[in-house]
């Protein structure tokens, strides 16, 4: 294609696009019902879509510490995908179905799931996660949202569970030795000052007896500190693990009143659409008008 040709179709196409943008100025009022009309749909179809409620709740995964409460561990709660695949999961699924009273249909597209963060924060660090259910009822969206975190509990906590009670056996038979300590050392110490009051003993035998109970009572003294420090270590380990690293559900699910569609989306869209069928018949008026005068008389 020569020069000359290729300027001669540009030349053609600039002249239909200025006719066409002619015929839709001349008939400017096409496009304009269109854009009112289709707004109008939009904002129609929004408020009969139905009303939806949304059920938010939120767990915290928790952050478990190596057993001896050293660094943070590898475990379900680190994973960013835990929650996401536990609640969508086809036994969760049906387990919020029996809980709520909705159809597990109902609920599968229904569920979202939705790290908090911070700003500047990565999601595979924060252990706060969002649930949130959509549903026609809210009392069964908010047992639904509800069942959904306690799944994820008993799934993720499952380490910690483990953990916590250990730690409970263990400041319980700590408890226990120092009763028995504490026993032990009220008797030596009864012993001793009947010894001290006894004046019929020979010295010597009292001196002997005086010694040994003495180095039982050192022994059961210096035993007693140890107990004591692994008792409040256990604690402190306790309440870590309660108030850190133990999964929860830290908010219940409350519903709330929702659109199944966006009224300024929708809205929007109408718009559009209307403007183009608005445009479009302002193009072709031309032609419907020429077949019509075309159209020979009967």
């Amino acid at each position: 294609m020569s020069d000359e040709q290729a300027g001669d179709l540009d030349a053609e196409r600039e002249v239909e696009l200025r006719s066409a943008w002619s015929r839709i100025q001349a008939r400017w009022w096409l496009p304009a019902a269109g854009v009112v009309a289709g707004l109008a749909l939009g904002v129609v179809l929004a408020l009969g879509g139905g009303q939806v409620y949304k059920a938010k709740t939120i767990v915290f995964l928790g952050q478990p510490f190596a057993p001896s409460g050293g660094g943070q561990i590898q475990s379900l709660s680190t994973n960013p995908r835990t929650v996401s695949e536990i609640v969508r999961s086809e036994t969760a699924l049906k387990a919020a179905a029996a809980a709520s009273g909705l159809r597990v249909g109902q609920l599968r597209g229904a569920i979202s799931t939705q790290a908090v963060t911070t700003v500047g924060q990565a999601k595979a660090t924060n252990p706060l996660v969002e649930i949130s259910v959509k549903g026609p009822a809210p009392r069964k969206v908010e047992r639904a949202a509800d069942a959904l975190a306690r799944r994820v509990v008993g799934t993720v906590a499952t380490y910690v569970d483990k953990k916590i009670a250990l730690l409970k056996q263990q400041i319980a038979a700590d408890k226990l030795e120092l009763d028995q300590i504490n026993a032990r050392v009220d008797g030596a110490q009864q012993q001793q000052a009947e010894i001290l009051s006894n004046k019929t003993l020979p010295l010597a035998e009292r001196l002997l007896l005086l010694t040994n109970i003495n180095s039982t009572l050192a022994f059961a003294e210096q035993r007693r500190g140890t107990v004591r420090q692994e008792l409040l270590g256990a604690q402190q380990l306790l309440s870590l693990a309660e108030l850190v690293e133990r999964t929860r559900i830290v908010e219940p699910a409350a519903a709330v009143k929702t659109t199944a569609r966006s009224g300024r989306n929708s809205a929007l869209v109408g718009a559009l659409i209307g403007l183009l069928l608005g445009a479009g018949a302002a193009l072709g008026a031309d032609a419907w008008l020429a077949g019509r005068t075309r159209r020979p008389t009967p």
